[in-house]
This record gives C-alpha cells, sequence and structure tokens, in this order.
C-alpha cells in the first residue's frame, strides 16, 4: 500500500517526502478529530469500579 502511494506522488523526492508526510498527517488529524470522538461512547474505559 505504501508503495503504491510513493509510486502515485508527484515530482522529485523532497516534494514526494512532504506530500507523503502530509498524507500521513491528515490521516492522523481525521483519528482524532472525527472517527476517536465518535468511538469514544462505545468504549467502555469511562465505566471504571474501584472496590470498597
Amino acid at each position: 500500500m505504501y508503495a503504491w502511494i510513493w509510486r502515485h506522488l508527484p515530482g522529485p523526492i523532497g516534494l514526494r517526502v512532504t506530500l507523503a508526510s502530509l498524507l500521513a498527517l491528515a490521516f492522523v488529524a481525521l483519528l482524532m478529530f472525527v472517527v476517536f470522538p465518535w468511538a469514544e461512547p462505545l468504549l467502555p474505559f469511562n465505566h471504571v469500579t474501584t472496590p470498597q
């Protein structure tokens, strides 16, 4: 998959590195601002019980 993305990025190596970094940053931002907030209420981490 990464090789496919690398082959399809335009330009010389410096531009490819920059574009690949921007793609990775966009993917992380999508996870942090869309996917994780949507999934948080579905996860059991807020249901903490302590022994008495």
